[in-house]
């Protein structure tokens, strides 16, 4: 017998030496056991049913479909007619045109009567995923805008009110030649501003200027208005090519953005004629996976009228409320040029909710010179903020400002 042959002679006696060590009494536990086991396995299988959610949690997720998810027609619409009419309330119907693009229908109300109604067409999938196409007409009024006279020294006590209507048609594309990082605008619209007395309890404007004291007032410019960007943008979830999940449009926990845009306003009459320059930073920094976000935003804005023609009053550049500094009225300091910075902390509670904590910086000058850090306005505040993957359902804001406390309302997000 060979070697190997003699091995595996030795290794089946062990075997079987070590069954015979082994009692019947055990190896029979052993099969009950395992018998056991797979009989109450077979049982629960056959109970098993699907889950089936409770009548409240098929309300909630209804809920979130047609307020984050944009799954319903019918959604609510919260955007003002213009930043300071207060709490809104409007809804819209969208309608599916082909696979990818949309029409929506929406209107919007606040209890100070600015009214907003508004058609949208979005082609979110144009140039084989590199382009988006959104063309926009509508009629908004505005009845009670916050006028407290132009440059850094006005007074909060000097507030006058004026409203406009404006009928508006627009077209702009955004371009992403990569899919990602860099991005390039191009837009037109044609628009009129009718600036019309104010209502509220502040006096009208036109109780406290005239047109030689105040550039504009009364008048109804008609615009051209052309736009161009570029910028690099690797923000999650906001370039609306491949947006990503849990990321509302205009709403991003990592990523930055770096951009200068140019908008120039021809006006028919050649009156008031101006050309606008925006330049704007934004870079989010996450921690902890994203679960909490420092969020840093800087942004200057230089304006420039044409050739023997002048900027009215309501078309210079404007801080105060929404997404600038929201511890003092909405439209508080206007003037030729503008800067600010802001500084958000973050913190997700849910995927649809997060909290953030904030402070904003700025001031507006008559000179480019200017702008710099000497005798910045500031306000902080906490903020509370519902969204979702594609849109920003609510946000409210509290901030505090040496003119004191402000409560900001909107339906998109700070930046």
């Amino acid at each position: 017998m060979t070697g190997s042959g003699s091995l595996r002679v030795v290794v089946a006696i062990a075997v079987l030496a070590l069954g015979a060590l082994v009692p019947a009494h055990a190896q029979e536990s052993g099969d009950t056991r395992a018998g056991v086991i797979g009989a109450q396995q077979a049982e629960k299988a056959k109970a098993l049913t699907p889950y089936v959610p409770s009548r409240v949690e098929k309300i909630i997720n209804t809920a979130e479909e047609a307020v984050f998810l944009g799954e319903v027609a019918w959604h609510p619409f919260f955007e003002s007619a213009y930043s300071g009419g207060g709490f809104t309330l409007g809804a819209g119907r969208i309608t599916h045109i082909g696979s990818y693009n949309i029409l929506d229908l929406r209107g919007s109300l606040t209890f100070s009567g600015y009214k907003r109604l508004e058609a949208e067409f979005r082609a979110p999938r144009l140039f084989d995923r590199r382009g988006v196409l959104s063309v926009i007409g509508g009629w908004r009024e505005a009845t009670e805008v916050g006028f407290y006279g132009i440059g850094p020294d006005s007074s909060k006590d000097g507030r006058a009110n004026y409203s406009f209507r404006q009928p508006y048609g627009s077209a702009t594309l955004d371009i992403w030649p990569m899919r990602h990082l860099f991005v390039v605008t191009g837009g037109v619209e044609y628009t009129q501003w009718d600036q019309r007395e104010g209502q509220g309890s502040d006096p009208s404007v036109d109780e406290v200027y005239t047109p030689d004291t105040l550039p504009g007032l009364g008048a109804s410019p008609t615009y051209l208005h052309t736009m161009g960007r570029i910028g690099f943008d690797w923000r999650r979830g906001t370039s609306g090519i491949r947006p990503a999940r849990g990321a509302a449009s205009g709403y991003s926990r990592s990523g930055g953005y770096y951009g200068v845009r140019v908008h120039d306003f021809a006006d028919t009459d050649d009156r008031y004629g101006f050309t606008l320059v925006n330049y704007e930073l934004i870079q989010h920094v996450p921690i902890l996976r994203d679960a909490w976000v420092v969020s840093l935003a800087g942004f200057v804005e230089t304006s420039f009228p044409k050739d023997g023609q002048e900027i009215p009053f309501f078309m210079l550049p404007s801080l105060g409320g929404g997404s600038t500094l929201r511890g003092f009225p909405s439209w508080r300091f206007r003037d030729r040029h503008r800067m600010q910075a802001t500084a958000e902390w973050r913190a997700l509670v849910n995927r649809f909710l997060d909290v953030a904590l904030f402070a904003d910086a700025g001031k507006v000058v008559p000179r480019t010179g200017d702008l710099d850090f000497n005798d910045l306005e500031t306000n902080f505040g906490i903020g509370f903020r519902l969204h979702g993957p594609t849109a920003t359902a609510l946000r409210i804001d509290f901030a505090k400002s040496n003119e004191g406390l402000q409560i900001v309302f909107a339906a998109k997000a700070a930046f």
